[in-house]
């Protein structure tokens, strides 16, 4: 049954929300709250208790192409709109969004489980994609080609791919909606999203602000239910002009390759296995500030987080002694204790992934420094934990964790470290501490990913190209170039002779 407010096992922690209609639980399509067909609902539980958030409307496959109608039909009347007027709408559902602020969070803790400090961090991430490409909006600008054919004047135009198909995730539900809806919705395209159901809240939440600072009926649509069924329409609809994703890569694959047929524009933020390389000209404490950073945040459960720690050898004891004792202090529990650093995994399956990537090290060989087993705060809480020695072949060196658990091996020379950090399928993200200026540069360089962070860990935001190489994904997020990707180029020659 849908839920009500009035449901007595409604989630108490909501009375901390001051807005209560921005917990809404019917999909939004064509400027309409809408039921799933036969009012079927599904079940949205706050992974830290497993208590009852809501239920939410289940779309079916008609109820998704209903959506792609409503997108298309909206489509030719969006792009009509000045730049100017596409760039005040972004604004107004910006400055709505940090209006909205805490209660996103409160809204976006309950059904994710990251800390409420994550949690507003978060919010504040995603509004500033909204903010920048209410800026871009204005900058999409004719380029003028010098010709070079007598008579002739010619000119390039960026103009809206159409509707436009976003498939979000669950461990940044609102950042990774706004990132690609705000780019999309600048460029003059419409847009069909299908949130992760683990987290549909938050977008929901978005949807409802966007409708409330005008943004046209069929502008902005969230579609809920089965990922299967409705992803399955936006692929195989031909007016589905792009379709941008993020998730793992296994499911990008599957996503591809149901977009072959309709020849889609693809923007895919794939799986990630981030190394994180410590020379040993490196501080011991700043090296693993760092590394606790770049770790643990989300819980682990970030495509950025470093999997793999590779410490050069004359530093590896020291390194390893205080980052176990930096783990070992962080504070697990519900994200809404202002405390907490560490929350829940966001599923069984995610829990029983990081139980067998520890119980595989420990089997090959590796020490266990701090954690590794299940943590008392709840069926779904993992202890922070410290892998040593971890050889080469285990499972957590060879595949993305996505939890609380860190893996640290040595390594004698740059060459060495510099063949071991490469030698995956993922290109996404890699670390590197050193204070020597030249391996900076050659790091920069020599790592095969499409982001490289030195000698810090929050590298991410609106002005910048987020994405990765190899199996990492395709095209790239934020910056002009995560407008561009939704737009085609069109070249005129005009007879001016």
């Amino acid at each position: 049954m849908p839920a009500t407010f009035a449901r007595a096992d409604r989630h108490q922690a909501l009375v901390l929300m001051s807005d209560r209609r921005l917990l809404r639980e019917h999909a939004y399509v064509g400027g309409h709250w809408v039921a799933g067909a036969g009012n079927r609902t599904f079940e949205v539980t706050d992974p830290a208790s497993g208590e009852s958030l809501a239920w939410v409307a289940s779309l079916d496959a008609d109820q998704a192409t209903a959506a792609i109608d409503a997108a298309s039909a909206a489509f030719p009347a969006w792009r009509r709109f000045l730049p100017q007027q596409r760039s005040v709408l972004l604004r107004r559902w910006y400055e709505a969004i940090i209006a909205a602020r805490e209660d996103l969070a409160v809204l976006m803790t309950l059904e994710q489980g990251k800390p409420l400090s994550e949690a507003r961090g978060e919010i504040d991430y995603a509004a500033s994609f909204v903010e920048w490409y209410a800026e871009e909006a204005k900058r999409v600008n004719v380029e003028s080609v010098t010709s070079h054919l007598s008579g002739a004047e010619m000119s390039v135009r960026r103009e809206p791919l159409g509707v436009v198909g976003l498939v979000t995730p669950w461990n940044f539900p609102s950042a990774m909606l706004t990132r690609k809806a705000a780019a999309a919705l600048a460029a003059g395209c419409t847009v069909v999203a299908h949130p992760a159901s683990q987290t549909p809240l938050s977008a929901l939440a978005l949807a409802e602000l966007g409708e409330r600072v005008g943004l046209p009926a069929g502008v902005l649509n969230v579609v809920t239910g089965d990922a299967a069924t409705i992803v399955g329409r936006f692929c195989a609809d031909a007016r589905v002009r792009a379709l941008s994703f993020t998730g793992s890569t296994g499911i990008g694959r599957l996503i591809a390759a149901q977009c072959a047929p309709t020849m889609k524009r693809l923007v895919m933020e794939l799986g990630g296995h981030a190394p994180l390389i410590v020379f040993d000209d490196a501080d011991i404490d700043r090296a693993v500030s760092i590394a606790v950073d770049a770790k643990f945040a989300t819980s682990g459960q970030d495509c950025l987080a470093a999997n793999r720690i590779y410490v050069q050898r004359s530093h590896y004891d020291g390194f390893c002694t205080a980052f176990a004792a930096r783990i070992a202090a962080l504070r697990v529990g519900h994200g809404l204790a202002e405390d907490t650093q560490i929350g829940p995994l966001m599923h069984e399956a995610a829990l029983a992934k990081v139980a067998g990537h520890v119980e595989d090290a420990l089997a090959r060989g590796a020490r266990l420094l701090a954690g590794g087993r299940r943590h008392e705060a709840g069926p779904l809480f993992f202890q922070p934990t410290l892998l040593a020695d971890v050889p080469d072949e285990a499972r957590i060196m060879r595949e993305e964790t996505f939890g609380p658990v860190a893996a640290v091996t040595p390594f004698d020379t740059e060459a060495e470290v510099v063949r071991r950090a490469n030698d995956t399928e993922y290109g996404l993200v890699a670390y590197v501490v050193t204070e020597n200026g030249a391996r900076q540069r050659r790091l920069a360089a020599a790592l095969d990913y499409g982001m490289v962070a030195v000698n810090r860990v929050k590298i991410t935001g609106a002005p910048i190209p987020f994405g990765g190489i190899k199996q990492s994904g395709l095209g790239r997020e934020g910056a002009r170039h995560g407008l561009e990707a939704f737009t085609d180029l069109k070249f005129v020659c005009l007879d001016a002779a």
